[in-house]
């Protein structure tokens, strides 16, 4: 389907069988969810050993009473595995709750409210605070910074990661910004590994940047690989450290998508300095984190044999949803300009890029017909995708032959609307 070289009668008589087919698909009545990056029920089961696993022992080989108060770093235990997921010495890390997100939205808090080293060096001090987001990005990192009144600026993704130039350049100009977000391994949504030299770039910020920025390194998906030879994401922690930029560095993941997500543990990860700020601003909000469920973790992947073990059942799972979406990607527009997407190594998601202006709509004809997707805008900060092509595909949650039906009506939406919009084009 070219629609470039079609004929006003051809693209008349695709939109009437195109319409046709739609019609069809309606009248199923389908009801599949492809909206967020969710283990799927099987994923979930992989864990349920978690479940009695502690016997009613509740001590730690540290020695630490698991059921009592105390402890608002996590169990020593839990470090070692943190270290193990992120690559950030058990020193420097903190174990906390099921929810990274909840600690990502705790350190800006903190960072905006009350400093992380000491008062002095709060954010809202300072008048107007900005945030820079790599785009398309995490609707989640673009709701805390709206919640918390910071103004958000886009920076474009390519291959490597972020457009480090305009990065650099951004940071040189205006002092305003105080943090910017990162998903440095299979980007959400787009599947990006950042590259090495992006890597020690980003490393590199804390010497240009202002006083008090911070780069919030989100590693959500450190270890979610679906190859057995995936793309290594460079240390940063290590390289900052080399470049004396520690402090400007704050790192977060978690076990949510590796055992249960409702019941996960997350870890922070970061300097000295930057640890025992956060440690004094949580202080009032908590005495500890649930120790119980990170003693359950520790003794679950003693069990298991290994965390790489453990996440290629999860990858046995995954691939085949990812498969079948790439498979009717690639039948659908691999010979033609109708879309583009990422083929991702891991990770939960593929970015997929319709014409310009044409996301909303896409969208909008498949919740009709029964197949639910992000919405269109949500990859961009205030849900507002300049060009209005970006859709965020999950695959996840439905089973193979579910997602192998959202995908038939998926295409055949994009090729409706695309159609549509070229009809339109046509008779101006």
């Amino acid at each position: 389907m070219q629609l470039n070289q079609a004929t006003p009668a051809q693209l008349q008589q695709w939109e009437r069988d195109l319409a046709e087919e739609y019609s069809r698909v309606k009248a199923q009545n389908l009801n599949l969810d492809l909206t967020r990056g969710k283990p799927s029920a099987e994923q979930l089961s992989l864990s349920d050993a978690l479940d009695g696993i502690l016997q009613g022992n509740y001590q730690s080989d540290s020695g630490v009473d698991t059921r009592n108060y105390g402890g608002l770093d996590g169990i020593p235990e839990a470090k070692a595995l943190g270290e193990q997921i992120m690559g950030v010495p058990a020193a420097n890390i903190l174990a906390g709750g099921n929810s990274s997100l909840t600690i990502m939205h705790q350190t800006v808090m903190a960072a905006h409210l009350f400093g992380l080293s000491g008062p002095d060096s709060a954010w809202n001090k300072e008048g107007k605070v900005k945030f820079l987001c790599p785009v398309p990005g995490y609707d989640r990192h673009f709701a805390i910074c709206e919640q918390m009144g910071i103004e958000m600026v886009n920076v474009p993704m390519d291959s490597n990661g972020p457009d480090m130039d305009k990065v650099e350049a951004l940071l040189q100009q205006d002092s305003s910004i105080k943090g910017m977000w990162c998903v440095p391994k299979y980007s959400n949504p787009s599947g990006v590994v950042y590259s090495d030299a992006t890597v020690e770039r980003i490393a590199a910020l804390g010497k240009i940047a202002s006083a008090n920025f911070r780069v919030f390194w989100d590693n959500a998906y450190a270890i979610h690989d679906l190859s057995d030879t995936p793309p290594q994401l460079a240390n940063i922690f290590a390289l900052s450290e080399k470049l004396g930029t520690q402090d400007s560095v704050l790192q977060f993941g978690s076990t949510s998508k590796i055992t249960h997500a409702g019941s996960g543990v997350a870890f922070m990860g970061g300097s000295a300095n930057n640890l025992k700020g956060f440690q004094k601003v949580i202080s009032f909000l908590t005495i500890g984190p649930d120790k119980v469920n990170q003693l359950r973790h520790v003794k679950f992947f003693a069990k298991a044999g290994s965390l790489q073990e453990h996440m290629r059942k999860h990858a046995a799972i995954i691939k085949p949803r990812f498969a079948s979406v790439l498979q009717h990607l690639n039948q659908a527009f691999g010979d033609n300009d109708l879309g583009t997407w990422e083929s991702a190594d891991g990770g939960y998601f593929i970015s997929f890029d319709t014409r310009p202006g044409l996301a909303k709509e896409v969208v909008k004809l498949a919740g009709e017909a029964g197949v639910k997707l992000t919405p269109a805008g949500a990859t961009f900060p205030y849900g507002k995708d300049p060009q209005d092509r970006n859709i965020r595909i999950a695959p996840t949650v439905p089973t193979v032959s579910q997602v192998d039906t959202a995908m038939q009506v998926f295409v055949l939406c994009v090729k409706l609307a695309s159609v549509r919009q070229a009809l339109t084009q046509s008779s101006r």
